[in-house]
């Protein structure tokens, strides 16, 4: 490409160029990045909506030599202006819902109280609008022939995407690197809230025939209830049951071969930051002891590469600032997180 021939991968990153300092033009780039900032719904604490920016900033201080994908993003990548109206109505929606859960935590019955219900429905139906808004952009970039990723906000960002991709794949599996198994029915009574986003997944979008959850460690009775009624579908490594085994013997290696096996050919990664081990992540919205250390998820990955299977898209979400200044670890780790993402996509 034109674009490479005067660029020194060995320089420092260009903030006059695009992520992780790349020359690449959308048009140039085979993997187009969708930043999606939006955090209506998050339960505990916010920053998720900053995380693309933050990424963005941070992934200038990247490397580019990785050595499990040398060369990697020769191929192009290129992240998309983040959208400021949709950010905008995310923040006006957020608003809502802080106040419909204040009111809710203080005892009262939302469906009681006419204004609440009012704001109720608004925020449903700025979560349907986000949906189909993802669809659409990401539909446009599949149909031109991209390779495409998400960058959240929340972790109900992704729902159009994958949506999207079942209009390309007739199946395919998802592998969830998360704390949490996010098969919440309309949590707190949000349609699309990010507790939800597995649950919306697999009854709304027949295609993905797999869901393989890997470090859930934060689940309620419903949720489980969920998992061992899905006949399979749903086939879920909880941290606790994996570091047992790894007190026991078994290996990493050993146990990403079994997590492998139970994907089919055709995988979407959702990484939700929070399935790394909190310090890695300390202003995600809900930490969660335990989890995984960075390398493990990128071998993870390694074997996931080798085994033949193609990677069809990913979204990586929750990574926040938490209000934190800029000197926090968590966009730093996002960003590194991205790049290996980023670099399996076109491998």
């Amino acid at each position: 490409m034109s674009s490479i021939s005067n660029f020194d991968p060995n320089s420092v990153g260009l903030t006059a160029n695009n992520i992780f300092g790349l020359p690449f033009t959308q048009e140039e780039a085979s993997l187009v990045l969708l930043p999606v900032s939006w955090e209506v719904t998050v339960s505990y604490r916010p920053g998720t909506a900053e995380g693309p920016e933050r990424i963005f900033s941070a992934a200038m201080q990247v490397d580019l030599f990785d050595p499990d994908v040398e060369n990697g993003w020769q191929k192009g990548f290129y992240m998309l202006p983040v959208d400021e109206e949709i950010k905008d109505k995310g923040n006006e929606l957020r608003t809502y819902v802080e106040e419909v859960l204040d009111f809710m935590v203080a005892g009262g019955n939302v469906a009681e109280d006419a204004a609440l219900t009012e704001k109720m429905n608004q925020i449903n139906d700025g979560g349907q609008m986000l949906h189909d808004w993802v669809y659409i952009q990401t539909s446009e970039l599949l149909k031109s022939g991209k390779k495409v990723g998400l960058i959240g906000g929340d972790h109900s960002t992704p729902l159009g995407f994958i949506k999207a991709l079942a209009d390309h794949h007739s199946e395919f599996g998802i592998l969830q690197i998360d704390a949490h198994a996010d098969l919440r029915v309309a949590y707190e009574g949000f349609t699309y809230s990010h507790a939800s986003i597995m649950y919306n997944t697999t009854n709304l979008i027949p295609q993905v025939s797999k869901l393989v959850q890997v470090g859930i460690r934060d689940y309620c009775n419903e949720e489980l209830e969920i998992i061992n009624n899905s006949n399979g579908r749903i086939q879920t490594f909880f941290d606790k049951n994996i570091k047992e085994q790894q007190y026991e013997g078994a290996t990493w290696k050993a146990i990403c071969t079994e997590i492998i096996n139970a994907l089919p050919q055709k995988v979407y990664i959702s990484f939700d930051i929070d399935g790394l081990d909190p310090k890695l992540c300390p202003n995600t919205g809900t930490p969660v002891p335990g989890g995984f250390e960075a390398e493990q998820i990128f071998y993870l990955f390694k074997m996931l590469h080798n085994s033949g299977r193609q990677i069809i898209g990913f979204d990586l979400n929750e990574v926040s600032a938490g209000g934190a200044t800029e000197d926090g670890i968590d966009a730093i780790v996002g960003a590194r997180v991205l790049f290996k993402l980023c670099n399996y996509m076109v491998a």
